[in-house]
């Protein structure tokens, strides 16, 4: 009994904050700094391990006496994260000692987690995406850097890195609004990271932006809902919920009131800061939901405690969890085949032939181009999909955000009018870029750059065609995003739209942009069939670019507007 009693004191001891594990020296470049933390790492959930089975051994029953001091969960949520790291670290030497502790765990009769799930994405098999630990040195570095800047090597990601040049630009623009000097305070910035995400319902970011918010010190209070966060952060509120769903409506007295709150106001800069935040949390939940990004591994949803169940015929644990019920299913007889779905390729490509010649032939008449224009913004609010119902979000996410009716509305319903978003009269390249430089200095450089890789980015492939100009198609989908967003360039005729977007690709676009908690796989499957999954990330990097710009245009617009 006395080693029990031991073993219980040197548990409070731990609980009161001595031998806490720290994971900052795994982030580490050198190796010997590494080596030190993961030795440190190792002694501490060792010795947590040691004592909890003791107890468990001497009192013949789980150590629920020792609960307040520590419990099996603060060690499971440690063994979780170690999981990850041994999937996930791109430093060899941290995922060979990670699983080495956690077979030691396992040796002492401590139950240990494994992967939930099928890889970084639900859509995408996970035999497609790179492999941690088999990527090039060009990968790696970014995976290092990426791992380095947030702790971990997340899931977006690894299927971002189908595209290694726009997740470059990317992973700098993210780390640069995080955690580089600017306007706010780190904790404000996940903060605001978190209400942005949760305007969709997605737990995935929250999640992660939680976590990140306490580990900058931010006060554990605020995450019981919005109403417990400052009043300067209550106040943006409104704004969030405006950007996120009907950005047309933003006017400059949205900013007239978050500028003029006495105590609790905005400065232009901090404003300008919390702008580009929320535009890019809300564009990066539409990548969320629209590549499927599964839980990571060591947040809820990504691991398990539970050994594999054949007899209960637990679908995750079949074959290590790399199929999801969909793969598992054969298709279904109304299911499209190979050569169908070729044939759509080629029926696009000779649409795009098409289009080409039309446009040297002859040229559109200014009256005829915005007349197409209105036809197809009109046609847009008709695009719906099938799965296009009312859920009610649940209360972990939407406690960081008020009024949880307000959602997507097409603009011209109701009768209502909005006027058209004329380029030519306010655009990014010669008014928001500046705006932003002028106020956050060097961000409006960064995501021009990201702007520019995403509809620029060819690899001249469409399916299984080589040498093909796809910027006629990718300037398609930009447009059209916009389209839906009153955003009209004079210069475009909208026509070529419906030529080249099909029906179940407009569904999937306007779903991942306007309402994207609400994309399904099946939506994922049906567009572009014989398309690699690496085109439709392409796809997803291009609605989400599109999306933050047009989300951007309006709200500087506003503020230029409360500026003149």
């Amino acid at each position: 009994m006395l080693k029990s009693e031991e073993c219980k004191e040197k548990l409070i001891v731990m609980a009161e904050g001595e031998n806490e594990v720290r994971w900052d020296g795994l982030c580490s470049r050198d190796s010997t700094t590494r080596e030190t933390a993961l030795e440190t790492i190792m002694q501490i959930i060792l010795r947590k391990t040691e004592c909890l089975r003791s107890v468990k051994e001497t009192t013949h029953r789980p150590p629920d006496e020792v609960s307040n001091a520590i419990s099996l969960d603060e060690l499971n949520k440690l063994l979780a994260h170690l999981l990850m790291l041994a999937k996930r670290c791109p430093f060899k030497d941290v995922r060979e000692k990670s699983e080495f502790i956690l077979k030691n765990v396992q040796e002492l009769g401590i139950r240990i987690p494994r992967p939930l799930g099928h890889g970084p994405s639900r859509f995408i098999p996970e035999k497609e995406i790179l492999q941690v630990g088999s990527e090039d040195a060009q990968m790696h570095a970014l995976f290092a850097d990426s791992f380095a800047a947030l702790g971990r090597l997340d899931n977006i990601t690894l299927v971002m890195v189908f595209h290694p040049q726009y997740l470059e630009s990317f992973l700098k623009t993210q780390h640069y609004l995080l955690q580089m000097d600017g306007p706010l305070p780190l904790h404000y910035r996940h903060y605001i990271g978190i209400m942005a995400a949760a305007r969709h319902q997605c737990s995935y970011l929250v999640n992660l932006h939680v976590n990140d918010f306490l580990h900058v010190g931010g006060d554990p209070k605020w995450l019981n809902g919005l109403e417990n966060a400052p009043q300067k952060l209550q106040n943006l509120g409104e704004l969030n919920k405006v950007l996120a769903h009907r950005p047309w409506l933003i006017t400059k007295e949205h900013i007239e009131r978050l500028l003029k709150a006495e105590e609790h106001s905005w400065s232009l800069a901090e404003l300008v800061h919390a702008v580009v935040l929320l535009t890019h949390y809300h564009s990066l939940a539409s990548f969320t939901f629209g590549c499927g990004i599964s839980p990571e591994i060591h947040c809820d949803g990504g691991h398990t405690f539970r050994p594999p169940s054949v007899s209960n015929y637990c679908i995750c644990d079949i074959t290590n969890g790399n199929h999801s019920v969909d793969e598992m299913q054969v298709s279904s007889p109304g299911s499209v085949s190979v050569s169908d779905s070729f044939f759509e390729v080629e029926a696009l490509m000779a649409k795009m032939r098409q289009l080409q010649e039309c446009r040297d032939e002859e040229e559109a008449s200014q009256e005829e181009m915005a007349s197409r224009f209105e036809m197809e913004k009109r046609e847009s609010m008709f695009v719906f999909s099938s799965d296009d119902d009312e859920g009610t979000p649940a209360r972990d996410v939407s406690r960081h955000f008020e009024d949880t009716s307000y959602g997507y509305k097409d603009f011209s319903r109701h009768g209502m009018h909005v006027p058209t978003f004329r380029v030519q009269d306010y655009c990014w390249e010669d008014h928001g870029y500046s705006l932003v430089n002028r106020l956050y200095p060097d961000v409006g450089q960064l995501i021009d750059e990201k702007f520019h890789i995403a509809y620029n980015l060819t690899y001249n492939t469409m399916a299984m065609h080589k040498d093909v100009d796809t910027s006629m198609l990718r300037r398609a989908i930009w447009n059209y995003i916009h389209c839906m967003f009153g955003i009209r360039y004079d210069d475009y005729d909208y026509g070529e739209i419906n030529q080249l977007l099909d029906r179940s690709f407009k569904v999937y676009i306007k779903t991942v942009v306007c309402t994207p908690e609400k994309v399904t796989k099946r939506m994922y499957d049906s567009f572009w069939r014989q398309f690699k999954h690496s085109e439709k990330v392409h796809v997803n990097l291009l609605l989400i670019e599109a999306r933050m710009q047009a989300e951007l245009l309006y709200a500087l617009r506003a503020i230029t507007r409360y500026m003149t």
